[in-house]
């Protein structure tokens, strides 16, 4: 009967740890239930379990464990006096299609350009009325700090804020940051070592000078200085930031971007020894009415679950910058998609591997992948109402009318073992208020795969940089 509900199902992690050779990372049955109704109407189930009022509490071994918010940009200020666009899906979907196509044009320029403390943590919120990047966090900058939205960036391997004089800014939501009003801020000189990290250092009346430019059009450039941190009550003194006095493009709204990437200018990079490479974070469901949910973002070793599922990361010096793993298949409906591991081992633009990135959206493969793939998909939902393609979407239904309807399961299989099943929404999702839902996966003519963050949604994602792993789980968000 239409509407009825077939299935429950919840996500469930286990693993049998770095050195386990296979590893389940869900127990969906074959078959899940997509609720149709409540994802149009974007009632968000509050998955994530606020931290403590003051931001941090004591890790099981005694050091401090701090967190904050991560909010997906959707939810920040929906009626923010710059966002005088609709907050319908149909405005929401396109505005963030234009932004991933132009986030993965960037990432395919650089790439192919290339030649390459305690722990603590913050919330993660949706940025999308800003009109910027697709995950916020809330930090402080200076002394005293001042409270900015930055965008966080896996991909990025620096950090800046927009900086007062500014002779070109777009528009953020909080004042501009005035290094004049710091009492830490402190200006780094041509010739000090952490001015030779940048990639393109330059300088300026005895001052060390960034740019950083991100293939869309989007730029920023400025000072490099060093300043105080703040997440919660975690203050990180003498962060490499950039000083932005000129900046353009898609980070609107946001004050800057937090670098999270592998490389030492980044903040991951800067805290070194501090937490080893250590962080996670769980991003929140997208878009829609109703309440904000929130995920979340920590740092340090604390931050590493127990229980996770492990996969190895994949360096390459073409990209040092981003966090690759082995992706050894795609399957439907609990059965392997027949497809060569080789397809996913694309070597134009460095040498194997899939992309974990926050910042683009839609999850890409090779063509000749993603067609193999979706043929599967479409072959188990024969049952479903189909209508033209949306945009880079080639596969979507009709599917108004419907309380919920049954669809396969989509599973990434890891190299090693480790296989990651999705939930529903993070593979069917609305693209109209009309009750079209569609198939979240795109093809990649270049090869390069990439891991959106629409698939990562919901899932706790860690990264162990000291040792070489990406976790999966075990808990949701």
């Amino acid at each position: 009967m239409e509407g009825m509900l077939l299935l429950c199902v919840a996500l469930v992690i286990t693993s049998l740890g770095i050195s386990g050779t296979a590893t389940t990372i869900t127990t969906y049955p074959d078959f899940q239930q997509l609720h149709v109704k409540q994802t149009i109407a974007s009632a968000a189930t509050k998955l994530y379990k606020e931290e403590e009022e003051d931001g941090g509490s004591e890790s099981e071994s005694g050091g401090a464990r701090w967190k904050v918010k991560v909010v997906h940009r959707d939810k920040i200020f929906p009626q923010a006096p710059y966002n005088k666009s609709s907050n319908s899906h149909h405005h929401l979907f396109h505005a963030r299609i234009n932004r991933d196509v132009k986030r993965v044009d960037s990432l395919m320029r650089r790439l192919g350009n290339s030649k390459l403390v305690t722990d603590f943590g913050s919330e993660v919120v949706s940025g999308m009325a800003q009109g910027s990047g697709e995950y916020f966090v809330r930090i402080g900058v200076g002394s005293p700090p001042r409270s900015q939205y930055v965008v966080i960036d896996s991909g990025s391997d620096i950090v800046w804020v927009q900086c007062q004089p500014c002779s070109q800014c777009y528009h953020q939501s909080d004042p501009i940051f005035d290094p004049a009003h710091s009492a830490s801020y402190s200006g780094v000189s041509c010739t000090s070592t952490v001015c030779g990290r940048l990639q393109n250092p330059g300088c300026h009346a005895g001052r060390c000078r960034y740019e950083a430019s991100y293939g869309d059009g989007s730029y920023t450039q400025g000072t490099l200085a060093l300043e105080t941190v703040t997440f919660g009550r975690a203050l990180i003194r003498n962060v490499a930031i950039g000083c932005g006095h000129m900046n353009r493009g898609m980070f609107v709204g946001a004050a800057g971007l937090l670098g999270l990437g592998s490389g030492p200018m980044s903040f991951v990079g800067q805290l070194g020894g501090q937490t080893g490479g250590a962080f996670s974070y769980c991003l929140v469901s997208r878009g829609g009415d109703g309440d904000a949910t929130t995920g979340s973002l920590e740092f340090g070793r604390a931050a590493m679950p127990v229980g996770a599922a492990w996969v190895p990361l994949i360096r390459n010096q073409r990209a040092p910058s981003f966090y690759y793993v082995g992706l050894a298949g795609l399957g439907v409906g609990g059965m392997r998609v027949p497809i060569s591991e080789d397809v996913f081992r694309q070597t134009e633009l460095g040498d194997g591997g899939v992309v974990m990135d926050t910042g683009t959206a839609v999850t890409r493969f090779p063509t000749l992948a993603y067609q193999a793939f979706r043929d599967a998909f479409l072959q188990q939902t024969a049952n479903l109402p189909r209508v033209s393609g949306v945009s880079i979407f080639d596969t979507c239904y009709d599917l108004n009318g419907f309380v919920s309807v049954r669809v396969p399961t989509v599973s990434f299989y890891f190299s090693g073992g480790p296989i990651l099943t999705l939930p529903a929404s993070n593979f069917l999702i609305p693209v109209d208020d009309k009750g079209t839902f569609c198939l979240a996966f795109a093809p990649s003519a270049a090869g390069l795969s990439i891991i959106g963050n629409i698939q990562q949604e919901g899932i706790q994602i860690s990264f162990d940089g000291a040792n070489g792993f990406v976790g999966f789980g075990p808990n949701v968000c």
